[in-house]
């Protein structure tokens, strides 16, 4: 099984990040915008739209506030196996940020890889400057 790992750090506060990271029916608007075109909530689940024209149920696993980690699986498409999480912890001023995905089969953990760096820098950049504007 394939593991990405990715920690960046945030220029906002850790409150930022996670009142945009758990509000997991605005991801496409709050977190990710441009990588993500869509999202909305169907039960327990989430139906994300990515801007390459990818559709993804994923799963709600866990929106941890205490812990400040929220948890998702991915289910059909390419992938036999897909979970991931996102947590941030205080970091100065601002955000550390980390997101860690295992996903199988192995082959297609370097397309999952390039999203991952692509959508970090995204987060990065949108939390930066909803932080700013406030």
């Amino acid at each position: 099984m394939a593991t990405i790992y990715k920690e960046i750090v945030i220029s906002a506060p850790v409150h930022v990040a996670w009142d945009a990271i758990r509000d997991a029916g605005e991801v496409h608007r709050r977190l990710a915008p441009g990588i993500l075109l869509d999202a909305r909530l169907d039960g327990d689940a989430r139906v994300v739209t990515f801007a390459n024209g990818l559709i993804a149920r994923e799963l709600l696993v866990t929106i941890d506030d205490e812990a400040r980690r929220f948890a998702y699986a991915s289910v059909g498409g390419r992938a036999t196996h897909h979970n991931a999480s996102m947590q941030v912890f205080p970091h100065g001023e601002g955000t550390r940020f980390v997101w860690i995905t295992d996903v199988l089969p192995d082959e297609i953990a370097d397309s999952i890889r390039a999203l991952v760096e692509q959508g970090s820098q995204i987060i990065k950049r949108t939390l930066e400057r909803a932080s700013a504007a406030a």
